[in-house]
């Protein structure tokens, strides 16, 4: 029993201190992508791919395994997609506060490019959530459904960081740095930052947030009203952002599944498909999951503590912060 508390106490240290113990086999590599048929039996198909969580381009840390980051594995289904002539619309899932500014843009990137390249309808649902991050990659869509129940907006950015310098002056506690610039180190949590440092900071949120401006303003065409109270960065519920322009619908999933036909001049019994690793038992469009069904994972290794508990990173982004406890 001894060992056994030795071993879990070393196990505990090692997340807790970002170490990295040595990968795992415990889980199986999960296989190639396949389609699996949600409903319909025509030839010609919708697929569902779903944005669910804090966007991010690192891989998904789980206990004993990592999955695939969201990036990767959409990039990986619109490529699978592009070589399928049959596809004929896109609906995206989203389910998300938001995430890092590049993730988000990279995703918005893949969008755009793939509607471009495969002439596509792209359909946006929305579900509990489409935040910040989470509206900027939908922009690219032909039409955006909010379900009644969704909170989206947010437009904006956010720079965050933890700061612990009260904390060390409190208890005595010292970093001592030797640096190249006055501004080597600034967005360091060892010491509060200066005017210098925040008016710097301010700076390039504005430059990102200007790019978020213009891609709501290019997608969705608001009067200059309608764009000033979206700067505000604030929240809404779906009948305000319908009111506001920034969705063009309220409804559920069977809504924009018939709205990706209409679109695409589809029939009645066109097949609504999506992607998996493996199986999963009665599987249909409510299903959050981007590809593995129950027990997929990828070889893994333990994950730092704050990666493990979805505490953000130092950083810039795209994101509701309030809703994070919540994904």
């Amino acid at each position: 029993m001894k060992r056994w508390s030795w071993l879990a106490m070393i196990v505990f240290l090692t997340v807790l201190t970002g170490c990295s113990l040595p990968k795992l086999s415990l889980f199986p590599e999960t296989g190639p992508l396949k389609e699996v048929t949600l409903e319909g039996t025509g030839e010609e198909k919708i697929l569902v791919v779903n944005i669910d969580g804090p966007i991010s381009d690192q891989p998904k840390d789980k206990l004993l395994r990592t999955e695939p980051g969201m990036v990767q594995e959409l990039v990986t289904h619109l490529q699978k997609a592009a070589k399928d002539p049959q596809i004929k619309a896109l609906l995206v899932k989203v389910n998300s506060p938001g995430g890092t500014i590049t993730a988000s843009d990279i995703l918005y990137h893949e969008i755009s490019a793939y509607k471009k390249r495969s002439g596509a309808k792209v359909v946006v649902a929305m579900m509990d959530v489409a935040a910040s991050g989470g509206y900027y990659l939908s922009l690219p869509a032909d039409w955006i459904m909010a379900h009644p129940t969704t909170i989206t907006g947010s437009v904006g950015v956010i720079f965050m960081r933890p700061g612990v310098s009260g904390f060390m002056d409190k208890y005595g506690f010292t970093m001592t740095i030797n640096k190249s610039g006055k501004q080597k180190d600034m967005g360091s949590p060892f010491r509060a930052p200066t005017e210098e440092d925040d008016a710097i900071f301010q700076q390039l949120i504005d430059q990102m947030a200007a790019r978020f401006y213009g891609l709501v303003q290019k997608h969705r065409q608001l009067t200059p009203e309608q764009m000033e109270k979206v700067k505000t960065a604030r929240i809404f519920m779906a009948d305000e952002a319908k009111a506001i322009g920034l969705v063009d619908d309220i409804g559920y999933l069977k809504d924009a599944v018939a709205k990706a036909k209409t679109l695409a001049g589809l029939r009645a019994d066109a097949k609504v498909v999506t992607y998996r690793r493996q199986e999963s038992a009665e599987d249909n469009i409510y299903n959050p999951a981007m590809s593995s069904g129950p027990g997929g994972g990828l070889e893994a290794n333990l994950p730092t503590l704050t990666r493990f508990l979805d505490i953000p990173e130092a950083g810039f982004y795209y994101m509701w912060p309030a809703a994070m406890g919540g994904q």
